[in-house]
């Protein structure tokens, strides 16, 4: 018998976790941290599932709301080996890093402010985990390549393919034999979409008993990439000739690579006209140093660009900014720039601080290019928020706000469709890592357009798997 429990990106977005149990060993798929206010206190709980009592864990991809949680996992007693692909390795050890970073400088900085505000508490605020947290979980992850069978245990055996959302990103399939059977369980991690720049399309499994399949763009469709294009345009464009700023709030992990290669094009193209372009994040230049380290991953139109010398990690009137006193001169410079920051969702890191500077500048452009989860310092600005909450101070919301869809990293919901119908009739599809809405709604359109049974599994639900 199976048991597969759900204890994260379940009827919401982040905090991905998902146990399986199968011939008494545990498997945790992803480990991730919750972004949207509402369940961030989930962070601090102590893992449903004891972390000594986990034997593997199988990692997706390197996002934060997929691995962040991992140092506190180890915090609290896991030991085994966490296994994924080199590259996510390589990206999960920056991004802990950064957060574990943040985590601290956040702790410290709501400690400054309730002691000004002469606020107590009957505990000191103390960091989620810390970067000792992280440097005891580093010796335990365990690359593999895409396609190869990684034995588990007796009977368990796990295979990774590529899911073309992040450099390195997985699907990744488990299969259980006892007793002369043999089931299958498959995991979406985040898809990707296809014929995007950079990495190599989604390479759907073709079988599976049970696949749990991501929906966070699974009531929408993205436009043409060339509508991408033509947006980041206009928007540079006119905040050029007013005189502001363009301020991306973006993920270090792919998405502040795809805004250079755009940034790139418009200007090889002459679109745009020169100016400076900031990368405002010591953990996005890290990443950017990874990309060039693993070329076998790129499609092939990225590989002739690099041969060519037009990669848009050399982009002219690139700078990549790594010390907080160069984060800080970037906003007394005169003239128009667009500044590339983390976090992606506004929900910490150095885009608070530009956000700070530039949102109530009618003349620059806050640019969102990702998916804002609810509750989120970023979905209250896209929203339409009069005032917004930054640093402990409440500020109005001037500039202008414009978000582009098309460069999500996530499938949208054709392609969903498309990464499932590659498989030959699963059991079950559970269908998760959405907002409830969108998820149901994703799920009545999949039972609608194949006929197989679906559902959307409750946070903390357990099901058995026959």
């Amino acid at each position: 018998m199976m048991k597969l429990k759900f204890l994260g990106a379940a009827q919401n977005v982040t905090g991905s976790r998902y146990v399986l149990e199968a011939k008494g060993r545990k498997i945790l798929v992803d480990c991730g941290l919750y972004q949207e206010r509402q369940f961030r206190h989930r962070n601090w709980e102590p893992f449903s599932v004891p972390a000594g009592e986990i034997d593997f864990v199988l990692l997706t991809h390197a996002h934060l709301d997929h691995c962040g949680l991992l140092p506190k996992l180890v915090k609290e007693g896991f030991k085994g080996p966490i296994y994924c692909t080199k590259a996510t390795a390589e990206i999960a050890r920056i991004v802990l890093a950064d957060s574990a970073h943040i985590q601290v400088e956040d702790a410290a900085y709501k400690a400054k402010r309730h002691k000004k505000e002469g606020r107590t508490s009957p505990r000191p605020v103390e960091p989620l985990y810390t970067a000792l947290d992280v440097e005891a979980t580093l010796p335990m992850f365990q690359a593999s390549r895409y396609n190869q069978t990684v034995k588990l245990s007796d009977g368990i055996e796990a295979v990774f393919q590529d899911a073309g959302h992040i450099l390195g990103a997985s699907s990744v399939r488990v299969k259980v034999s006892e007793n002369g059977q043999t089931r299958t369980v498959l995991f979406s991690g985040d898809i990707g979409q296809w014929d995007r720049p950079i990495i190599e399309d989604p390479c759907p499994f073709e079988e599976a008993d049970y696949v749990l399949c991501e929906s966070t763009y699974g009531d929408r469709l993205h436009g043409p990439s060339e509508n991408i294009k033509q947006e980041l345009c206009d928007v540079i464009t006119r905040t050029q000739e007013a005189g502001g700023n363009v301020v991306i709030p973006s993920f270090a992990v792919e998405r502040s690579q795809e805004v250079l290669y755009y940034l790139n094009e418009l200007l090889l193209e002459g679109c745009i006209k020169s100016m400076l372009v900031f990368v405002d994040s010591p953990m996005a230049v890290k990443v950017t140093r990874i990309f060039k380290k693993h070329p076998e991953l790129f499609d092939e139109e990225m590989v002739d660009r690099v041969e060519d010398g037009l990669s848009p990690f050399d982009l002219p009137g690139l700078n990549l900014v790594r010390t907080r006193r160069e984060s800080q001169a970037i906003n007394q410079i005169r003239g128009s720039a667009v500044i590339i920051a983390g976090s992606g969702m506004c929900t910490g890191g150095r885009i608070k601080y530009h956000l700070r500077s530039n949102i109530t500048r009618p003349e620059s452009t806050l640019l969102f290019v990702g998916y804002q989860a609810v509750g989120t310092l970023g979905r209250r600005i896209i929203q339409g928020d009069k005032e917004v909450r930054i640093l402990g101070r409440t500020f109005p919301v001037k500039a202008e706000v414009k978000q582009i869809h098309g460069f999500s990293a996530h499938a949208d919901r054709d392609e969903l469709l498309k990464w499932l119908k590659v498989l030959k009739q699963p059991k079950h599809v559970f269908i998760t890592h959405g907002e409830v809405g969108v998820s149901e709604s994703f799920a009545e359109f999949v039972t609608q357009e194949t006929g197989w049974e679906t559902s959307v599994p409750k946070y903390g639900e357990e099901v058995i798997l026959e």
